[in-house]
């Protein structure tokens, strides 16, 4: 099912009063198909995080609207974006946010547990299945690597087969062979699940997975397609600086 997920429209986003005040977001509009692995770049201080963050309903802009699967989310009191959050998003975080006294298998379908859903279980054997985690279902967290962590991380934000799942430097703190397993698994997720993913990242060889690549500096989108090669976006992101 394509279609915009996701659409934006002329977030500013402003911290502080007067003199003092900063815009991290300077009118951005854009939108996000279903289906599409989307990431975001950009120099530190560009909005970038801001942005997600606001996608995502963690946040609200200081004007401008972000429709999410036919919902206003601007429109939405704490509770109601809590709710949202809860039933129509999945989060991958730098950091894994694993329960220490769960097992990988619980943890991954606490999102189910949290909404008082029956998990599938045909449909978590299979991501148990693809995050290659079979034989560590009921191992804790202090017993797998952080790599593990975060693929256990993974198969939790799409355990509730969201609209979107937003990934916030998901290999930020990993090695590069379990940063590159944690993209595969994120690109495999749009390519054979169907799901919808937008990831803020630093790392070019991250963005080269994506389908998209949109740039911020500034507060502004300044460059917004494909991604290209490794070297490619790390040319492009010379440029902006």
């Amino acid at each position: 099912m394509n279609g915009q997920v996701v659409v934006a429209t002329d977030l500013t986003r402003r911290y502080g009063e007067g003199d003092a005040a900063v815009d991290a977001l300077a009118g951005v509009s854009t939108a996000f198909e279903r289906d599409r692995f989307t990431a975001i770049m950009g120099p530190s201080g560009s909005g970038k995080s801001t942005l997600m963050h606001i996608l995502a309903g963690l946040d609200k802009p200081t004007s401008g609207t972000v429709e999410l699967d036919g919902v206003d989310l601007t429109a939405l009191d704490d509770g109601e974006l809590t709710k949202l959050r809860r039933d129509k998003l999945g989060f991958v975080f730098q950091f894994f946010n694993l329960l220490p006294v769960l097992t990988a298998e619980e943890n991954l379908v606490l999102p189910l547990s949290i909404a008082g859903r029956k998990p599938e279980q045909q449909w978590v054997d299979r991501l148990i299945r693809t995050v290659g985690l079979d034989d560590r279902r009921t191992h804790r967290p202090s017993e797998l690597s952080g790599g593990q962590q975060q693929r256990v991380a993974v198969a939790r934000a799409f355990v509730s087969k969201p609209a979107v799942v937003f990934a916030d430097e998901p290999t930020g703190n990993l090695d590069s062979k379990a940063s590159a397993d944690v993209l595969q698994l994120l690109r495999q997720a749009v390519d054979e699940f169907g799901q919808t993913v937008i990831m803020v990242t630093h790392d070019p060889a991250a963005a080269a997975h994506a389908d998209r690549l949109i740039t911020l500096q500034d507060g502004r989108i300044v460059q917004d397609g494909r991604p290209g090669s490794t070297d490619e976006v790390i040319e492009l992101m010379k440029t902006i600086g």
